[in-house]
């Protein structure tokens, strides 16, 4: 797998602790949306501490983009990437991943999760093709919502808002759970994407195969 250097061009923050990271784009570079890249930042001491990234971009665009969640009382990558201005380099991977778009269905996102459905969901909006998909997007708190306007504008009521830790007007106020499926779902034959920390992906594919979803219909990082 080859690796390349690329300029940092533009910083800029989405919500309290996520940034969007905007960077060259080598030539002949190619992903498919929802797939990921090795990232590392080439700075004394971090460039050997690789971690994998999302990207966000269009794959058509002449840059990267990376939407990236910060986590300031960790002393990892993501804390160091609080400190990343233009100017500075990143050493990127080939793309690699298992989720992709395979048709139409439901995506079910836990906060930092989203990520792969970011330029999924920007390259069917882009192509007219967003269909009667449906995001279940589950996060703390409102201001842990990530591209909320952006959700809403490219997938309009079928853009729903889950809040766990509070009860909070237009939101569903909970956790997705086998419940939460059973309730709003009516159709577990059609494809289901799911992403975010581990015990969520492992309790949401439980659930889904328990309400009848077939294997094959399961997009998620392996």
């Amino acid at each position: 797998m080859a690796d390349y250097k690329v300029k940092v061009l533009d910083v800029k923050p989405v919500t309290h602790n996520v940034h969007a990271f905007t960077i060259e784009k080598p030539a002949g570079f190619t992903y498919i949306p929802g797939q990921a890249t090795d990232l590392s930042i080439l700075k004394e001491n971090w460039a050997s501490e690789k971690r994998p990234f999302t990207f966000t971009s269009l794959q058509e665009s002449d840059f990267l983009q990376f939407t990236i969640k910060s986590y300031a009382d960790r002393n990892g990558v993501t804390n160091q990437l609080l400190s990343v201005e233009p100017g500075d380099y990143f050493e990127i991977s080939d793309a690699w991943g298992a989720i992709e778009y395979k048709g139409e269905g439901v995506f079910l996102a836990g906060g930092a999760g989203v990520t792969p459905f970011i330029a999924i969901f920007r390259s069917l909006y882009s192509q007219n093709k967003i269909g009667n998909n449906k995001l279940f997007f589950s996060n703390k708190t409102p201001s842990d919502i990530i591209l909320k306007e952006e959700f809403e504008m490219m997938l309009g009521d079928n853009f729903h808002k889950v809040i766990s830790g509070e009860e909070v007007p237009g939101c569903y106020y909970g956790r997705i759970n086998k419940a939460f499926l059973q309730e709003h779902i009516n159709d577990f034959t059609q494809h289901f994407y799911v992403c975010g920390p581990d015990p969520f992906i492992a309790s949401i594919l439980e659930a889904l195969q328990e309400l009848g979803a077939h294997a094959e219909t399961l997009v998620f990082e392996k």
